[in-house]
């Protein structure tokens, strides 16, 4: 049994390379390319055969809503990396552009989030429960260090940040980030005129 055991740990490791490997490859192409790409070049850029794409993914809505919560956990797990590295108020301000950074990837996803298709029903609910009470937590966390204002709707910041994105251009976010360094600031300048900063 224990021959077999191991084997069987060494295809699912194998296997979950590979699902890696797609995800990041798929997120590559629709990001240039669009949702529409060809699998073959999914395919190719992930070193893996066609068959591969669709053993995991037997349909397209498969791999983009893979592809879409994959980069949702990943924003939401960098608050916490995020939060251990710098105060309070540069923790939230990395995070931000952090987001900035999801939204520009995602554009290439838009296409098939708002086509109405209803295998992506349940992701803006994802969306939210994933991310909001993250901005939620650093935000507070901030204010209490009186870095930030306190009156903060994390709902509202996330689709205002949403929306300076949508001047991203072929991957270029750099006017983004610099609005959203913006709103940061004055986030901050508002916390500093009620007088809770620290000296």
């Amino acid at each position: 049994m224990k021959p077999r055991e191991h084997n069987n740990r060494h295809v699912r490791a194998d296997a979950q390379r590979n699902i890696n490997s797609l995800l990041q490859a798929a997120m590559s192409v629709f990001a240039t390319s669009g949702v529409d790409a060809p699998v073959r070049e999914i395919a190719e850029k992930a070193g893996v055969g066609v068959g591969t794409v669709y053993r995991h993914f037997p349909q397209r809505s498969n791999l983009i809503e893979a592809v879409f919560r994959q980069e949702v956990d990943a924003c939401a797990d960098a608050a916490e990396d995020l939060a251990s590295q710098y105060e309070p108020g540069e923790a939230l301000a990395r995070w931000m552009q952090r987001y900035v950074d999801f939204i520009a990837a995602k554009r290439g996803l838009a296409a098939a989030l708002h086509s109405g298709n209803p295998a992506y029903e349940t992701l803006p609910a994802y969306f939210d429960k994933r991310l909001n009470p993250v901005l939620r937590n650093l935000l507070e966390t901030a204010a209490a260090a009186g870095e930030m204002r306190a009156d903060v709707d994390p709902d509202v910041l996330l689709r205002a940040v949403a929306s300076l994105c949508s001047t991203v251009q072929n991957g270029d976010s750099s006017q983004a980030r610099q609005m959203v360094s913006l709103l940061i600031d004055g986030l901050r300048y508002r916390a500093s005129l009620s007088g809770h900063t620290h000296p």
